[in-house]
């Protein structure tokens, strides 16, 4: 018995002997991969509490296609018909009431639902094919026309809202409701930021010519995720960033002095409540005090050179236009922002298409397609997924007075186009298919959910596992649905 315990204790200390060895013999790996971490995520040891599972949450989940988005927001809803789908039977059948057959239990919105007649309206524009693939655009498209082949056209988007509110809400959170996070802030959440001084998430709006419907500062929210994940307004003007500026009176030493002691002062805060949204404050004031110095050069246009303000057009050294915002996105992706939302409004016609549509096209069709071109040119476009559209299309049937030259169309969510380009998206391509009314998908049908676990899936992250727990459950961007449109992929 004896023995037996001398024998144990002999074998208890060469395997202790082991471990320390493997233990230090590793540990130097170990210590090796705790500095890259800290390298390839900021905030690994940040001590913040939700710091792990960002930690968890900011690496991909496998190689991405895509590094970074720009979305240009077309709000109000672009007209499909006079766009992207034309549609010659509806010019042939001008004046003839939608067969009930066709329109089928669809909901309308108030504004038509009291129609005696829902008379049929063809596109007043005209349609033409352009590049190798043969894309049919509309005449007031021609810039968009000349890139046709570096575009991905979607026929077959739908979504599940009918009026404004809800459908813009739902396509850029994922839920018709409020307070959920915005793409933008999933994406900052997801990945982090590719420049510490910069933000990871910046929102341009522009307002067009048309009837506008405003967009709001909920659409770019961090709903329940940490406040450092909200999108950031930059303004057209001198002060691209509200209140960023040090006041009258203060220096740079000052300001720097004052944040290390609210920095103290919040530290003293977290320690006495845990909350996590202290932690966010400093943060924020901190990415304030970077930005000074970097947003002043990322948007300062003044060293763009003259064929690249030729290739946008002259709108784009006018602060704030749709030109020079999309200027603006380019600069600030290329400077690594990852999510660059712009919103472009007026696109409400239920009256007098024929002529704001003009306008509107006007104002954001160069500028759209010299994006790409800029893009193309600065080899960006393959890594950078560029977006265009609106939240819903129009009917194919006219709201109120019609005559050959005017006319106006309700709200449509049952079909609608959109195109994407760049960040492993086929290009020159056509997907979806409507019936010859334009009214109902025929062919390869696109939900909103499906758009966004696209999106992701995109930037190396899987829809599914990109989530957050909030009130006892688990939310994601694409809510219970959502499948990977791989049909438009490389």
């Amino acid at each position: 018995m004896k023995k037996d315990n001398m024998i144990a204790k002999e074998v208890e200390q060469a395997s202790l002997f082991q471990n320390r060895r493997q233990f230090l013999a590793r540990l130097s790996v170990g210590i090796g991969s705790a500095a890259l971490g800290s390298l390839l995520i900021p905030d690994l040891f940040s001590g913040s509490s939700t710091g792990g599972d960002r930690a968890a949450s900011m690496l991909p989940h496998f190689a991405p296609k895509a590094k970074r988005v720009i979305y240009l927001f077309q709000s109000g809803g672009v007209s499909q018909l006079e766009s992207f789908d034309p549609k010659p039977k509806l010019r042939e059948m001008m004046g003839q009431d939608l067969p009930e057959s066709v329109r089928g239990d669809q909901r309308l919105t108030g504004m038509t639902a009291g129609q005696a007649t829902f008379p049929l309206v063809g596109s007043y524009y005209d349609f033409a094919q352009y590049g190798k693939s043969g894309a049919w655009v509309s005449s007031v498209f021609p810039h968009m026309g000349n890139v046709v082949d570096d575009l991905c056209i979607i026929r077959s988007l739908h979504t599940d809202a009918i009026n404004h509110d809800p459908a813009i809400t739902f396509f850029q959170t994922g839920a018709q409701q409020g307070n959920r996070p915005s793409m933008g802030a999933w994406l900052s959440y997801g990945l982090g930021s590719e420049n510490q001084n910069l933000p990871a998430f910046c929102v341009l709006v522009s307002k067009g010519r048309g009837n506008g419907q405003g967009v709001y500062a909920k659409l770019w929210t961090n709903g329940f995720l940490d406040s450092v994940h909200q999108g950031v307004q930059f303004m057209g003007g001198p002060d691209p960033v509200l209140y960023l500026s040090d006041p009258a009176g203060t220096d740079r030493m000052s300001r720097r002095a004052l944040f290390d002691k609210l920095a103290e002062l919040n530290s003293i805060q977290f320690d006495a409540f845990g909350d996590p949204e202290i932690t966010a404050k400093v943060q924020q004031y901190e990415m304030a005090y970077r930005m000074q110095t970097s947003v002043p050069e990322v948007t300062d246009l003044s060293n763009e050179p003259d064929h690249i303000i030729k290739l946008y057009g002259p709108d784009c050294l006018v602060p704030g236009t749709y030109a020079a915002n999309c200027l603006l996105a380019r600069k600030l992706s290329e400077n690594g922002v990852r999510f660059v939302q712009l919103y472009h409004q007026g696109w409400d016609q239920h009256g007098g298409l024929p002529s704001e549509m003009a306008m509107q096209a006007k104002d954001v069709d160069q500028a759209s397609a010299a994006l790409i071109t800029d893009l193309k040119q600065r080899g960006l476009l393959d890594e950078t997924l560029v977006i265009w559209g609106g939240e819903f299309g129009r009917t194919n049937y006219c709201q109120g007075t019609l005559t050959h030259n005017n006319y106006g169309r309700d709200h449509h969510p049952r079909c609608f186009s959109v195109w994407m380009a760049g960040g492993g998206i086929k290009p020159g391509i056509v997907y979806g298919e409507t019936d010859e009314f334009g009214y109902n998908i025929v062919k390869d049908p696109v939900h909103v959910h499906d758009f966004h676990a696209t999106i992701l899936h995109q930037l190396g992250l899987d829809h599914e596992k990109l989530t957050y727990r909030h009130l006892g459950r688990r939310y994601r961007l694409t809510d219970v649905a959502g499948t990977v449109v791989k049909d438009i992929l490389v």
